[in-house]
């Protein structure tokens, strides 16, 4: 969508932090549109966007070495409300005269933060006297602060940790309100984009249902739209917005490659062909994807053959329908974030099943992708105002390449069985557990190792199965769940005694710190 979609959009500069996420979710949630760009973009987005307010990130860097990130001199000239977060001061301070040094006392972690002042970011939050929880993570500390501003917080590593310039609407903190680690960060942001940026909080699901509706129907036209459904949230809700739009231009292909958990497809076909009376066609390719992944130990071989095989299914499916002028796809806000990270990092390696970006140029569609400006929870949302029942919102995340990365090592037909009954046999007692909304994911995995067993009075040598189950809002960062004893035993012992295969089961409590990629 256009920024004539958003008139009210505050634009965040992305410095590299693994957070930044965080902010563009905290401004949403307070009903303001947001959108992350990364500062080598950001001179060309803000002259495109035209934003209200503009946020700076943290990031690695230190602004005490030649060649360091800073922010487009345009934020500064504009008139508009600026807020430096951790680097983003340091930058901030750096580009309007203040003084940034290295050497200091670091702080990382919980700290604790002193009000030295009253100021319009603290309104209603935080008073002059008192003291508040914080995350800090920084190692250079501003030294010197530019004319204009004065201090508003400070604390043991930080003398400048939050200052101000209310004339010009400039504020920084060296802290991270973004993360639930400060306690009351959602405030001080929404204090910023509402009190101080003076934005209404209009940014909902009605209205982006209906923006989204009317820049589908300008984009496709009269023309024709395949949608790749996979069953899951994402495509499922992206389905219904564009049939919403163009009525029967849409057809949606699932595709069943084998790879989906226990029943899956014929719920999803019934649910789109017979409750919504979407046109759905099912696609029987189990036999082409398990026979090119069979063997297959590489987990990114198998991502970029399940990308490819599918990107072939969509072109001759479309050449049978008489063409397709759009292939429609789930790509989600962070995906595209990741997909043009100025980090480089493993972006392109993680995204490499979205083909977020573009098709191949023979395939002589465009991509149609209306939710690509939302988090997942904001799809559910959009799915709930959308009419989609609550069980089928409620569900757990299940990424494209499915079960394929569930099953490390070598990929064969008996593998996934036992893998796929072991994992419906796992989420069955997480619902009669009455646990299965309180987990954001949960999965089995079966690992490619066998162990000997003794089952009655026999001998077995059978694979060893991994059950995960994590906490979550959004995926970015994520925490196992703590099951008691005497339900991991119920689960496991039902996974030993019906699925044959199976002789050992364990629990995975890792925990995914952000910017890490899936577990698999």
């Amino acid at each position: 969508m256009t920024n004539e979609a958003h008139p009210d959009t505050v634009l965040i500069i992305d410095f590299g932090s693994q957070v930044t996420q965080l902010i563009a979710r905290r401004v949403r949630e307070a009903g303001v549109y947001s959108e992350i760009v990364p500062f080598q973009l950001a001179e060309d987005a803000f002259h495109r966007i035209g934003p209200k307010a503009v946020i700076l990130s943290g990031g690695p860097a230190s602004t005490t070495e030649m060649g360091s990130p800073r922010a487009p001199q345009i934020v500064f000239d504009a008139g508009i409300p600026v807020l430096g977060i951790c680097y983003g001061e340091q930058t901030m301070c750096a580009q309007l005269g203040g003084k940034v040094e290295g050497g200091h006392h670091r702080e990382f972690g919980r700290a604790f933060l002193d009000i030295e002042d009253e100021c319009a970011l603290f309104a209603g939050v935080w008073a002059k006297g008192t003291r508040h929880q914080v995350w800090m993570s920084h190692g250079d500390r501003v030294t010197s602060i530019p004319e204009g501003f004065r201090v508003v917080g400070t604390s043991t590593g930080a003398p400048f940790a939050a200052i101000a310039d209310e004339k010009r609407r400039f504020y920084a903190v060296q802290f991270h309100p973004e993360v639930v680690h400060t306690p009351d960060g959602a405030k001080l942001l929404s204090n910023f984009v509402h009190k101080i940026a003076g934005l209404a909080d209009d940014w909902t699901m009605a209205a982006y249902r209906e923006q989204a509706v009317q820049a589908i129907r300008d984009q496709v036209g009269n023309g024709k739209v395949i949608c790749a459904l996979s069953g899951g949230v994402d495509s499922s809700v992206a389905a219904l917005l564009i049939h919403e739009a163009v009525g029967d231009q849409l057809t949606c292909i699932l595709v069943d490659h084998g790879l989906m958990r226990k029943n899956e497809a014929a719920e999803v076909v019934a649910m789109f062909r017979e409750h919504y009376n979407l046109p759905l066609i099912l696609v029987n390719a189990q036999d082409r994807f398990i026979g090119a992944l069979e063997g297959e130990s590489d987990p990114e071989k198998k991502r970029k053959t399940i990308g490819r095989l599918f990107i072939e299914v969509f072109e001759e499916e479309a050449h049978k329908l008489g063409g397709a002028d759009f292939l429609a796809q789930g790509t989600l806000y962070p995906d595209v974030i990741e997909s043009v990270s100025f980090t480089g990092g493993p972006s392109v390696t993680i995204k490499s099943h979205h083909n977020v970006g573009g098709l191949p140029e023979r395939m002589n569609m465009k991509l149609v992708e209306p939710l690509r400006e939302l988090f997942k929870d904001e799809v559910r949302v959009l799915g709930k105002e959308l009419g989609l029942p609550e069980h089928f919102i409620g569900r757990h995340p299940f990424p494209g390449p499915g079960l394929a990365i569930r099953c490390p090592g070598g990929i064969t037909r008996e593998k996934l069985e036992i893998l796929r009954e072991a994992d419906a046999i796992y989420l069955d007692e997480i619902r009669k557990a009455g646990l299965y909304d309180a987990i954001w994911q949960a999965f089995a995995v079966l690992l490619p190792v066998q162990t000997v067993g003794v089952m009655g009075d026999g001998r077995t040598y059978e694979f060893v199965c991994a059950l995960r189950a994590v906490t979550s809002v959004d995926g970015m960062t994520a925490d196992f769940y703590h099951y008691d004893m005497e339900f991991l035993g119920r689960a496991a012992t039902r996974i030993i005694n019906e699925v044959k295969g199976v002789n050992r089961v364990v629990y995975d409590v890792t925990s995914k710190p952000p910017g890490t990629i899936e577990w698999e």
